[in-house]
């Protein structure tokens, strides 16, 4: 299985921390988040990853380069960004032949075991799974609206005036198909180009355990005090 880990963000709301780290180089508890992100993948066998690279690219790259084991792990420099949609699409001869691929957000922390979702999204014939989090600010995150077998019924990204609570995690397994449906223009983005045209075909998968967007210092801060990984089984 094959993966994105969408690590190119700027990291603009957590300066001047990314004045010189990139945000999945920050540590958690004295390891590289795109360090737990590789592991978690690793666990959930996971055989090769794509990163895509742009703030302070080298610093990643190097870091990467010196990482042994698994997963295998590709990286790709954008000197303007695609956005998150615009990576996938930018790649998917690398993901054509595959059943699924998982795409996640390099930014996100959580003890989520990444097995759960490509379980669920082997359970049923639809071409997207996303994962879904209980949001303290809605407005900030992109809103989902499920049905009652979990369908995703709606999706809006940043609403003024959310509907609910529910907000997407930024973990996600797709079928390759869903890539042809991603306009050919960049930048752009999965919550605002990819995620509308999937509305009424996608499911949403509950994350369960710990999760934080590590977006503003404030959020990093609380991340450290609140970060208790769990044992991998």
């Amino acid at each position: 299985m094959k993966a994105f880990l969408l690590a190119a963000g700027t990291g603009s709301r957590l300066r001047p921390i990314t004045d010189h780290t990139p945000k999945c180089m920050l540590p958690i508890g004295g390891t590289p988040l795109i360090d737990l992100w590789l592991d978690a993948l690793h666990r959930a066998e996971v055989d090769e990853v794509l990163v895509n690279l742009h703030h302070l690219s080298g610093v990643v790259a190097r870091h990467l380069d010196k990482r042994r084991g698994p997963p295998v792990v590709h990286t790709s420099y954008e000197p303007e960004l695609l956005g998150s949609a615009g990576t996938l699409r930018h790649h998917q001869d690398w993901v054509r032949d595959e059943e699924v691929f998982l795409v996640i957000n390099a930014d996100n922390l959580t003890d989520f075991d990444i097995r759960r979702l490509t379980e669920f999204h082997r359970s049923a014939d639809t071409p997207a799974t996303l994962t879904v989090f209980r949001a303290e600010d809605p407005s900030r995150c992109g809103v989902v609206e499920i049905d009652a077998h979990g369908r995703v019924t709606a999706f809006r990204e940043k609403p003024a005036e959310p509907v609910s609570n529910l907000a997407n995690a930024g973990l996600y397994a797709f079928h390759p198909r869903i890539l042809s449906e991603v306009p050919d223009k960049y930048p752009i983005d999965i919550g605002f180009g990819l995620l509308p045209r999937l509305v009424g075909r996608a499911r949403a998968l509950p994350l369960e355990g710990y999760f934080r967007d590590i977006g503003t210092p404030e959020a990093y801060r609380q991340a450290l005090r609140e970060w208790r990984p769990k044992v991998p089984s």
